[in-house]
């Protein structure tokens, strides 16, 4: 869904938000938003290596 807004689209949105909230207030949520997709990609990726981490555990128990 995002992906079909335009950069016009994106641009009337943030006006819209800056007038609501104030331009302070916006560049915070936008920093918490940034720090949430963060933390959820170090979650992901450390997930990720566990997983792996069995696996080849598993693996070399098959193999022996």
């Amino acid at each position: 869904m995002i992906g079909s807004l335009g950069w016009q689209e994106l641009l009337i949105i943030l006006v819209i938000l800056a007038l609501l909230f104030g331009a302070g207030r916006v560049s915070s949520l936008g920093g918490a938003l940034g720090k949430g997709i963060r933390e959820f990609r170090k979650e992901s990726t450390a997930k990720d290596d566990v997983v792996n981490a069995d696996n080849e555990a598993d693996e070399e128990k098959e193999n022996s």
